[in-house]
């Protein structure tokens, strides 16, 4: 394994995007152009970051600025270390926030995805009733570069066989752990998606659920704590509960439809206690496509 720190090396350049804000259902509210520079110092033993942002546009589907543009707010960090709450993997995702989960305070995490010259992170923010209160997607390319943004994800796109391979990072600086995945998901009937999802080889390892499709917003209601999946623009897609509830563990995603049959997932996950626990990278290739039934 890389160090962590080197892992972050592989965000450094000149991210040229935005900060599109979302409502919890999944309204578009806003979005803010952005330029955010990450730069190596001092033989890239130190980190310096300089966030840029400027005037937020008016509709959705904007264009960024031209860097020629004058920013209406800057921001600069500078750091030689990491702290306890943020994970990276060896091809630079990586994920950042709260540790531990707790009634009656806010809490939120980041998760971000790296592919070429493009960035995906997705920002999911609780507040104090511990209710799903904004989602923050922001899409970045290299500045420069013409990585071309992708289509917004839809649920046809997702239909289909997934096999996958998963790795593990934990807080504790443990093992990394690594299995493969299988994820089946077809409709069933005009309104339902049903999902079928194997971790490793392992029997009774199967978890199977139902959501139902309104629009861009799939709703899994069955079990403890209800979850829901928002279709976003760029083939993202964001997983979170409703409101997350004591004594329940849970968990944050963040996926991205890389190409037709390649897809990738990021996972924070929490424990009852709501402890933050582990952080699984998922690349999947979807190996059949279509609403027909798979058995094993």
């Amino acid at each position: 394994m890389q160090s962590q720190w080197h892992c972050l090396l592989k965000n450094l350049g000149v991210w040229q995007g935005s900060f599109a804000r979302f409502s919890p259902t999944g309204e578009w509210r806003e979005e803010t152009p952005t330029i955010v520079s990450l730069e190596g110092l001092n033989d890239d033993q130190t980190v310096r970051q300089i966030i840029q942002r400027y005037t937020p546009m008016v509709e959705a589907g904007s264009r960024p600025p031209l860097q020629a543009d004058v920013p209406i707010d800057e921001k600069v960090l500078e750091y030689s270390s990491l702290g306890r709450g943020v994970l990276f993997f060896k091809d630079g995702a990586f994920s950042q926030g709260s540790m531990q989960f707790a009634p009656f305070s806010e809490f939120g995490a980041e998760l971000g995805l790296i592919a070429g010259d493009r960035r995906l992170r997705l920002v999911q923010l609780f507040d104090r009733e511990s209710q799903l209160s904004q989602l923050t997607l922001i899409r970045e390319q290299r500045a420069g570069s013409d990585a071309a943004e992708r289509a917004p994800l839809t649920l046809e796109a997702l239909m289909g066989e997934w096999h996958g391979e998963a790795i593990t990072l934990y807080p504790d600086w443990r093992s990394p752990t690594t299995y493969s995945t299988h994820l089946q998901i077809s409709r069933s009937g005009d309104n339902q998606v049903v999902q079928a999802l194997t971790f490793g080889n392992g029997a009774g390892s199967t978890i199977r659920s139902t959501a139902n499709v309104a629009g861009s917003r799939l709703q899994f209601n069955q079990g403890a704590l209800p979850v829901q999946v928002l279709l976003l623009p760029d083939g993202a897609s964001a997983t979170s509960p409703l409101q997350i509830q004591t004594q329940q563990p849970f968990f944050l995603e963040v996926g991205w439809l890389l190409q037709p049959h390649q897809r990738q997932r990021l996972i924070r996950s929490y424990d009852s206690k709501g402890a933050w626990v582990s952080l699984t990278l998922v690349n999947e290739q979807k190996v059949t496509t279509g609403n027909h039934s798979h058995t094993n």
